[in-house]
């Protein structure tokens, strides 16, 4: 069975970082596109990052200059290191890896990341 085991939000001051896991299992597969996205509440579900096997990445706006993304490929595994956050990051970040081959969709089931004095 499918596995998105997400790690790493919680709390944190204006300026200050955090650094979201995500190790996905099970699937069969090996996994092509990896990455984040985040929803605040009464927003829409946006990109945070994504990056693929070789290492190139894409990245949302907001983010641009304080977020980085990184990966495992031998783990299936996906990073974002969160620097500056700021109030307006505040959201749940979802993980997200897309299968090699069938091109299957995995989610993670959230992790909340506050930003807050």
């Amino acid at each position: 069975q499918a596995q998105l085991v997400e790690s790493g939000g919680g709390s944190v001051q204006p300026g200050g970082s955090l650094r979201l896991s995500c190790e996905v299992s099970g699937t069969g597969y090996r996994m092509n596109r990896m990455g984040w996205y985040r929803q605040s509440p009464g927003k829409e579900r946006e990109l945070v990052a994504v990056i693929i096997p070789n290492g190139i990445t894409r990245y949302g706006d907001a983010v641009k200059g304080r977020f980085t993304i990184s990966r495992d490929n031998y783990k299936d595994a996906v990073y974002l290191q969160m620097n500056s956050l700021q109030p307006e990051d505040t959201a749940v970040y979802y993980c997200n890896a897309v299968a090699q081959g069938w091109g299957t969709e995995f989610w993670g089931s959230g992790t909340l990341v506050t930003v807050s004095s």
